[in-house]
């Protein structure tokens, strides 16, 4: 069993009593980083209250045979992917798969999650149409964040917007409008 899953088994307990979830375990050099997340998203208290908890068991059971830094945060905009319940949970999104060496077809997909069950997934990757990607052949995989609409030509992409507007006095004011993300 490799560093990851002994970090994996000793934190879940550890989250069963709350409403957390540990999404991924990254171990890169000296850094131990931990993705944590639950329904509606996680913030920086739920982060403190758990971190100490987890640095304790850490500290006692001691899975990282030298020293490590230890990063507690949230999986981000673009979360990765690694059981099959992730990938249930995101049917519909737009998500990213980067295969095995040796699979058959393109190495990076991104399209449409349109399925997910216990041997892998059904993905309409744009340009290529309906795919059928087993867990075994994946190598990484991640919802992808799309930002709102482009700007209207002519348009500023973003900030805000100057316009003149007229008062009842004929004087004209500075209104400033902030540009929305969609």
């Amino acid at each position: 069993m490799g560093q990851s899953e002994l970090v994996r088994e000793l934190v879940e307990p550890l989250l069963a009593s709350t409403d957390l979830e540990l999404v991924d375990v990254e171990i890169q050099g000296p850094i131990l980083r931990l993705s944590l997340d639950r329904p509606g998203g996680i913030d920086l208290e739920a982060i403190a209250r758990i971190s100490p908890v987890i640095t304790a068991a850490l500290d006692e059971s001691d899975p990282m045979p030298d020293s490590y830094q230890l990063e507690i945060s949230s999986p981000g905009l673009e979360r990765p992917l690694r059981t099959p319940e992730h990938f249930s949970r995101f049917i519909g999104a737009k998500i990213s798969v980067r295969t095995l060496p040796g699979t058959p077809g393109e190495r990076r997909l991104t399209g449409l999650l349109t399925g997910a069950d216990s041997s892998g997934v059904d993905l309409d990757a744009e340009g290529s149409g309906a795919t059928r990607i087993g867990y075994d052949q994946i190598e990484r995989a991640r919802t992808v964040f799309e930002w709102g609409p482009a700007p209207k030509p002519g348009k500023p992409a973003g900030g805000p917007s100057r316009k003149k507007k007229k008062t009842s006095a004929s004087k004209t004011t500075d209104v400033h409008e902030e540009a929305t993300p969609r």
